[in-house]
């Protein structure tokens, strides 16, 4: 009764404690959700978007020493070791961890917390290529009469776009994804600032002139859902899971924070299952819980076998240089083999 009073006087009076969020410029959640949680109990959310996943993780590190938020969400595995490095956040074993899947658990310190996961992938036009053969393994992208059909996204300035890159180093190797992506450039790929601006300036399925995009293996259920009954069935489909790329999303309280407790209670509903059952159908990555059931509509993206993935560490240590070596082949026009000379 004196906890519901509490709450109470906090809205009645705006005396409601505000805690800062910062997300990735994708963040979606149920209003509902949020106007829910804030109401038992008593805080007041406020979400800072802060750009794609390494935009927003870049934005915490460099306010390290004057936080600008209370929690981040969003950055990834491929981000995960710089975040740790950096040491910007505070350990905490939610007592939702034990609803988690251990798999997705990659931080053993519980600064990093899993929220969702999923597959950046190639997607196609299935009416643009209802008569004409899709390529049957991923070195065929490369040829010509495929890579002028294909957009990507800079791995410098999009996180679709760095997984992609990542996908292609695991699945070619550290001398042939170079080899691999001259080819792409060479066959007149297409490279795009972000996902927006791939997948709805450049796809057909958009009126673009590019059957072949970067996107995600939800993508094609999320055309179905939007369609308001348009599409009994995608118009898009899901190439070579070994070019899809896996992620992990986190969440994370911020050193620093003026409320700690607060922070640990939004950290608690991120992983909270009407949350994470919400999540799909907003941010349309899978949820982390063991026991959230997903909607129907995920029949049509089902979780791709043999996908690409890169220890975290790994990443860590090669992400600049890859997507340095990237830039120098794909945009400067440079080969591979000298930018491959000059790593030596």
């Amino acid at each position: 009764m004196l906890r519901i009073l509490a709450v109470f006087l906090f809205l009645a009076f705006g005396l409601a404690q505000e805690i800062t969020v910062l997300t990735h410029g994708s963040f979606s959640l149920d209003k509902a959700l949020i106007a829910r949680f804030e109401r038992e109990t008593g805080l007041k959310l406020r979400f800072l978007k802060g750009g794609d996943a390494g935009e927003t993780l870049n934005r915490a590190i460099l306010t390290k020493g004057a936080p600008i938020a209370d929690v981040i969400y969003g950055f990834d595995n491929t981000f995960l070791s710089r975040a740790l490095e950096a040491d910007i956040l505070l350990p905490y074993r939610s007592p939702e961890i034990r609803n988690l899947k251990a798999t997705l658990l990659l931080d053993p310190t519980f600064r990093a917390l899993p929220v969702d996961y999923g597959w950046v992938s190639l997607n196609y036009d299935r009416a643009y290529f209802k008569d004409r053969p899709l390529p049957q393994a991923p070195r065929d992208l490369a040829r010509p009469e495929y890579a002028r059909l294909l957009v990507v996204q800079n791995p410098a300035t999009s996180s679709p776009g760095l997984a992609f890159l990542m996908a292609t180093v695991a699945r070619f190797g550290e001398d042939g994804y170079l080899d691999f992506w001259a080819a792409l450039r060479d066959g007149g790929v297409r490279v795009a600032k972000g996902w927006s601006e791939a997948y709805y300036t450049h796809f057909t399925l958009y009126k673009g002139d590019r059957p072949l995009v970067v996107s995600y293996t939800t993508s094609p259920a999320a055309e179905v859902y939007y369609s308001e009954g348009k599409y009994q069935e995608p118009p898009t489909g899901n190439l070579f899971p070994e070019l899809s790329f896996f992620q992990v999303e986190f969440v994370g309280i911020l050193k620093g924070t003026k409320n700690l407790e607060g922070a640990k209670k939004v950290v608690d509903w991120f992983l909270s299952r009407p949350v994470q059952e919400n999540l799909p159908t907003e941010m349309w990555m899978y949820p982390a819980r063991r026991d959230a059931k997903l909607p129907e509509v995920f029949r049509f993206a089902p979780e791709p076998v043999g996908s690409a993935r890169l220890d975290p560490v790994v990443m860590a240590k090669n992400r600049e240089r890859w997507i340095e070596e990237w830039t120098k082949v794909v945009l400067q026009g440079q080969s591979p083999e000298a930018v491959r000379r000059a790593r030596r």
